[in-house]
């Protein structure tokens, strides 16, 4: 209660006018140009099971240790409804000897690989906006694995799309890194703050997954967005004013990865399997899908939104499963393609970019006055919701 009377406060003290209302002016996307199918990706693992299974064959009959099953399409896309991801870097993860991206380390002169894949996603955003990058205030590196502890990447994106003054900060939230940044750009533009923030998402997700784990080889991609939150008075004349946003948190260990600079402080400890993405999948979905349900329908109560009103829903692109069954609660019926798109099935999980990928491919029809939500939910738990008015 102390903290709600303390915004209410706040809020009397800057009454909201077209210069600290937060609106999303511009999305970009960058996509990889290299793709891989279902039938490449369980062709590749397939050839690594038997390879495992050829070398082990004496352990395997003895029982000392269990055979590598195959993977197959069908089990793939039943468990996921993902049908191809884009990659970096795709022959070395579909070599049965590496099944592994390999990118070059750059020198400390080039710039990085995350923060290249990030500029190019923020220069749409800016062309589409009609943006110059020193009209940029603030720069947000918003997404589930960076690439180094200093110096931050998004300061790195600020230097490289040549904006001369300024700030820019990491910020990492798992799958809810997007939610998460475009509130806290929101609320810069709220404050006073700044007046036009770009909130980046690289997501390098095929570095983290375990391409030889049969249960998740198949889950993510790569890829990377951008949003564009600026103050309404300087907004192009079609934008979305973001309505409300809500963010929440509870800490569960069945999305984990324990990958880090501690690492090296117990080098006795090789379990490389942990220091990759592990999930205890059937429990994410059970426990996941009616805490972002419940804290959806909670939100739009309060906003004061019906469900009918509700034009269009950009959820976390993760599990088609999940998605079904988050909209169908929220809308009070099974949910069709117009209403609930994705991009699951050719992009997979690309953890804090997938509803905004949605978002930016599935977004243009929508006319004036039109309501949707951008949602995520993730590793943490996190999950966060922003419902958006189109305004043209």
């Amino acid at each position: 209660m102390r903290r709600q009377s303390a915004h209410l406060q706040k809020e009397k003290q800057f009454p909201m006018t077209d210069s600290n209302i937060p609106v999303i002016s511009a999305t970009g996307l960058f996509t990889p140009d290299d793709s891989i199918s279902n039938e490449e990706l369980v062709a590749s693992f397939n050839a690594y099971a038997d390879l495992t299974n050829s070398e082990n064959s004496e352990a395997i009959a003895s029982g000392e240790l269990e055979a590598v099953p195959h993977s197959s399409v069908e089990f793939i896309e039943k468990a996921s409804g993902i049908k191809s991801r884009f990659v970096l870097s795709k022959q070395p993860i579909l070599d049965p000897e590496i099944m592994c991206p390999r990118l070059p380390e750059r020198p400390n002169d080039e710039i990085s690989v995350l923060a290249e894949i990030g500029v190019k996603a923020a220069q749409q955003a800016l062309e589409r906006a009609g943006r110059k990058p020193e009209d940029v205030d603030a720069v947000l590196c918003a997404c589930s694995n960076l690439q180094r502890a200093y110096p931050a990447i998004a300061v790195e994106i600020q230097d490289a799309l040549g904006m001369t003054d300024g700030f820019g900060f990491d910020m990492n939230v798992a799958c809810s890194s997007a939610t998460f940044g475009i509130q806290t750009a929101a609320d810069y533009i709220r404050s006073g703050s700044a007046r036009s923030v770009l909130v980046i998402n690289p997501e390098i997700c095929s570095g983290h997954l375990n391409w030889r784990d049969r249960d998740s080889h198949f889950i993510f991609g790569d890829v990377a967005t951008a949003i564009l939150v600026e103050a309404k008075d300087m907004a192009p004349a079609q934008h979305w004013e973001i309505v409300g946003t809500k963010l929440k948190t509870q800490f569960s260990n069945n999305i984990r990865n324990n990958f880090g600079f501690l690492n090296r402080t117990h080098p006795e400890s090789r379990d490389d399997k942990d220091k990759l993405f592990v999930q205890e999948g059937r429990k994410v979905f059970k426990e996941v899908v009616p805490m972002v349900a419940t804290m959806i329908s909670e939100q739009m109560e309060r906003l004061g939104i019906e469900s009918t009103a509700l034009r269009r829903l950009w959820l976390h692109q993760a599990n088609a499963g999940m998605n079904r069954l988050i909209a169908q609660r929220v809308l009070g019926h099974e949910a069709n393609a117009d209403e609930s798109p994705t991009v699951l099935d050719t992009y997979a999980n690309t953890s804090s970019a997938g509803s905004i990928i949605a978002f930016h491919k599935h977004s243009e029809d929508l006319v004036d006055g039109d309501i949707g939500l951008i949602c995520s939910f993730g590793a943490g738990y996190s999950a966060g919701t922003v419902f958006i008015r189109k305004i043209a």
